[in-house]
């Protein structure tokens, strides 16, 4: 292989991790404007406050605290986290229900038709009845919510990394999310439901976190007890934990899944709460499952909720059984890497589209409706019909719902195996994949079918604007080609068939997800055996090992494209080469420690900076000091409340009292008041603030001379949003900078040294060969 082509296309490659699609839209100079893709839409976004301020009126208020209200404090917290599990298990229910009712009701009413060799109407009204559910989705999502497109996972994860997004939370974004996610999955397109249960979990979190919506007037004084970022940090860690519960009815799993994937900092207080919230959850789902047992949730299934109970008896397997098992993981580790290549390429190209406008975003959905539509009632036609076994456990042919075999276009005491895969909800392909004692039941060419089919229509699928997620299609892809590898294997193994699909599955999670205990959890208690355990652990470490070894997993791939500025847990090596002093850059703002008024306004009407140094001076201090930090915030809210004095004199604690603990607490996302909506007269623009009192004077600063990667360590471990930079030598200013997340961002810092791009990929290449002749 060329040397150019390494240069070149193995470069190109590699840096589609950190160049954005919205690249030519990012300045390289530092600036609080800075846009990523949230949902559909391109939006702004800014770093969240997980630092306390810790200036004088904090002090007094909690001073001011008495044992009962701190008691207070910690009862609400408990009593959120469970109304947190009660509202998204329901959710979870309804959306499941939802989903097999109107899915089912599609099915039926087309295996009707088929029965009555009515082949064309039958797929009229199949086409059809898609086209207007995707139709439905995309236009609710596209008009009302353009935040509660995708899965929601890649800005629940940037969120709780310290990223805020106007909207993601909102009311809107949680009615859209439920009923788009609801009509989405009911179409037939190869999308999931756990996605953007995730991001349902974590906007019922973040609502309650906040007292409700002001906006639509829903709010609840009772519940304003989280005045921070970092408290409602918290919920919605937990309420992207008790999504996946409710998705999978796997309580631990979602624990698991929101420490290992989604949380940035976690502790042990944290643990607690979030076990209670998924353990809310799997009570109520238990009793709603007793009650659809009974035959009153639906027309399809057993109300949809997702139990595959496929192994409850015991599972043996001996040393001869680990070599193909091994085999499986690497394939699922190959496979996995090209899919989230594929599909992070797939996803630019709509970015391309979906620049177009509005209506070129229906109409790729729309597009990708037909298309998908023709492929699921197609396909089956390809394959021969079988005879139905004598010993089946269930009904056959099935018709009119779920089951191993469907009649399709078969005659009497004949199934279609591939419909029993292909024309059917995603749930009941994964059940009857997994499905034991059914090793003579597909065709070999039926499964390969059906697993291309899956492959490449859950990657063109996923980016259209509406709620999809990732998860089900993914399990769906990975047991098909499962159950074709225990296919060939024969009877050289042990293992039963749907065993094989259940390994596939868990093979193809690791591969694309990267995630190995909570996957491993997940579906433990999705198959409702611990037995498999050493089973799902080997293949899960092995296709991740494999899969690392190409690209990043998938949510990640979707994060940096859509130009969320997330930092990671490592730091770059070349980030060991540079000082702070050498990325921070200006102009920097700064407020004395008793500033005018007009100044105040000029600063804050020109720049859209979120902190501000404060500087006390002579006759205030013998020499320039940095007396600490004050947030925009604040500052408006002292101009709006007037705490102006005529003369430039500390006012002391007299200030404190014009304010209450509610006047400084943080709004709901994009509702803090802006200083165009503020008016003052020319008087008044001629007075004084005394900024000492609601000014953060114990802000976290480094020295010039402090190398990047420390600094990186310190920023994301303390969850900071600014960190001041001070001078090595006295004598100069006070303070020389202050550096934010995008000031640790690899497009900032390459940007200001070229240089030291051509020595970045000299290493990676060196130090991992093989990862580059494989491109």
């Amino acid at each position: 292989m060329s040397t150019n082509f390494i240069n070149g296309e193995a470069n190109t490659d590699q840096e589609s991790l950190i160049t954005p699609l919205l690249s030519s839209q990012r300045s390289l100079v530092n600036s609080a404007s800075q846009v990523a893709i949230v949902g559909a839409n391109v939006c702004p976004i800014e770093s969240l406050d997980y630092e306390i301020a810790e200036n004088d009126f904090f002090k007094q208020d909690w001073r001011s605290r008495g044992k009962m209200q701190i008691f207070q404090y910690v009862l609400v917290k408990w009593l959120l986290c469970f109304l947190i599990g009660l509202i998204v298990s329901l959710i979870g229910f309804f959306n499941n229900l939802a989903v097999e009712n109107i899915a089912g009701m599609k099915f039926v009413v087309t295996s009707n038709m088929m029965l009555g060799m009515r082949f064309g109407m039958a797929f009229l009204v199949f086409s059809v009845s898609n086209l207007i559910l995707t139709l439905f989705a995309s236009i609710i999502t596209a008009f009302i919510a353009p935040a509660a497109a995708g899965s929601g996972i890649p800005e629940v994860k940037a969120y709780l990394n310290g990223v805020d997004a106007p909207g993601i939370f909102s009311l809107r974004t949680l009615v859209i999310k439920i009923i788009g996610s609801i009509t989405a999955v009911s179409s037939s397109l190869l999308v999931g439901k756990a996605g953007p249960m995730v991001h349902t979990g974590a906007c019922v979190a973040a609502l309650l976190g906040q007292g409700g919506s002001k906006r639509f007037k829903l709010t609840w004084r009772w519940l304003r007890f989280f005045k921070n970022d970092r408290d409602r940090r918290d919920l919605v860690t937990c309420g992207s934990a008790a999504g996946i519960a409710a998705a999978f009815r796997a309580p631990v799993g979602g624990v698991l899944f929101a420490l290992e994937e989604m949380a940035s900092w976690w502790r042990s207080a944290l643990l607690w709460r979030s076990f209670f919230t998924t353990a809310v959850v799997a009570i109520v789902l238990r009793a709603l499952i007793d009650f659809c047992l009974s035959g009153k949730c639906g027309l399809f299934g057993k109300g949809g909720l997702i139990m595959f109970d496929v192994y409850s008896a015991s599972v043996t397997y001996h040393l001869i059984d680990v070599l193909p098992v091994l085999t499986l993981g690497a394939i699922g580790g190959i496979l996995g890497s090209l899919y989230n290549f594929l599909l992070d390429k797939v996803l630019r190209i709509y970015n391309l589209i979906n620049e177009k406008g509005v209506a070129y975003k229906i109409l790729l959905a729309c597009a990708i409706s037909i298309f998908t539509s023709c492929l699921l009632f197609g396909l089956p036609w390809l394959a021969s019909c079988q005879p139905c076994p004598s010993d089946a456990s269930e009904a056959c042919p099935t018709i009119g719902r779920s089951g191993n075999f469907k009649k399709f276009q078969c005659p009497p005491g004949q199934y279609n195996d591939l419909a029993s895969l292909i024309f059917n909800t995603n749930d009941d392909s994964v059940r009857n994949l997994f499905s034991k004692n059914t090793n003579f039941e597909f065709q070999y060419s039926s499964i390969l079918i059906f697993f291309v089919t899956c492959f490449f229509l859950s990657i063109i699928s996923f980016g259209i604007v509406a709620p999809a997620g990732l998860f089900i299609p993914v399990i769906v892809t990975g047991a098909s080609y499962g159950r074709f590898v225990g296919m060939l294997v024969g009877s050289h193994s042990n293992l039963d068939h749907g065993l094989y699909a259940v390994l596939g599955a868990a093979s193809f999670l690791g591969g694309s997800m990267r995630m190995t205990v909570s996957l491993c959890v997940i579906i433990l208690e999705l198959t409702n055996n611990l037995l498999l355990l050493p089973l799902i652990m080997l293949v899960l470490l092995v296709s991740k090992t494999v899969a690392d070894a190409f690209n990043s997993n998938i949510y990640d791939l979707i994060m940096y494209a859509k130009g969320f500025p997330y930092l990671e847990t490592h730091t770059e090596p070349y980030m060991r080469q540079l000082t702070v002093g050498d990325v921070v850059r200006g102009p920097l703002q700064v407020f004395q420690g008793i500033e005018k008024v007009g100044n105040i306004v000029h600063v804050l009407s020109t720049t859209r900076h979120n902190g501000f140094p404060v500087i006390d001076e002579p006759p205030l201090s013998e020499s320039p000091v940095l007396y600490g930090q004050i947030l925009r915030a604040h500052v408006i809210e002292l101009l709006k409340k007037k705490a102006f004095v005529p003369t430039p004199v500390p006012t002391g604690t007299d200030a404190l009292n014009l304010f209450s603990a509610g006047d400084f607490s943080k709004r709901g996302s994009g509702n803090g008041d802006k200083i165009e909506d503020l008016q003052f007269t020319e008087e008044e623009m001629e007075m004084f603030i005394d900024l000492h009192p609601f000014t953060n004077a114990s802000p976290y600063t480094v020295v010039e001379t402090m190398s990047l990667a420390k600094a990186l360590i310190l920023f994301r471990e303390v969850g900071l949003r600014h960190l001041m930079v001070t001078p090595k030598i006295s004598g100069r200013s006070p303070v020389v900078g202050i550096l934010t997340r995008h000031d640790f961002m690899p497009g900032h810092i390459l940007g200001l040294h070229p240089v030291l791009t051509r020595s970045r990929w000299k290493r990676l290449r060196i130090r991992a060969p093989r990862l580059f002749k494989l491109f």
